[in-house]
């Protein structure tokens, strides 16, 4: 620990992204469109191009693949000894923080389909701002428990430091 009133450092604890089970139905169309156009390729009836099946084909993956990748990768947390850290969005990047320190309540919300991946979506509230939403969160369980270990910890320093800086009392 840092001795009182000198600024503690911030360290990296954790950097997740929502858990990547939302990306199954991109996959298995992936894989369908890739079989079907390996087998329509050439077998098309006349009147129709090959060229058509392959613009068709990139369409569908562009949209039903491509682009829900894109949005899943664009939403991370970032956890350090400090704040949460929320970052989303693919053009204009929007980031939401939440500080240790200053506390918050944690609650967990598990559904059947998150319980059986350990999956979890968290909500972060201070009681000032808007709630923090992380939603699928991987190993649900420990982050919890990591958050509320660092807000403990964080209250810890905040108070230290308050009691620390109101001692050095100079009357002149």
């Amino acid at each position: 620990m840092p001795p009182p009133g000198t600024p503690s450092e911030e360290l990296l604890i954790a950097r997740f992204r929502g858990h990547a089970r939302r990306l199954f139905w991109s996959a298995l169309v992936l894989i369908a469109t890739f079989g079907a156009t390996a087998y329509f390729y050439g077998n098309l009836p006349a009147g129709y191009e090959d060229w058509m099946l392959l613009s068709a084909a990139g369409a569908l993956v562009l949209l039903a693949v491509v682009l829900p990748f894109i949005v899943w990768y664009s939403r991370s947390t970032t956890v350090t000894t400090r704040r949460v850290i929320a970052h989303h969005g693919v053009g204009a990047r929007r980031r939401r923080e939440m500080s240790h320190a200053r506390g918050y309540t944690i609650a967990v919300r598990r559904g059947p389909l998150q319980r059986v991946w350990g999956a979890g979506t968290i909500t972060l509230s201070n009681g000032v701002d808007a709630p923090m939403r992380l939603a699928n969160v991987p190993n649900v369980t420990l982050v919890h428990e990591t958050l509320a270990d660092q807000i403990e910890v964080g209250q810890i320093l905040a108070h230290r430091d308050a009691q620390a800086g109101g001692d050095e009392f100079d009357p002149a």
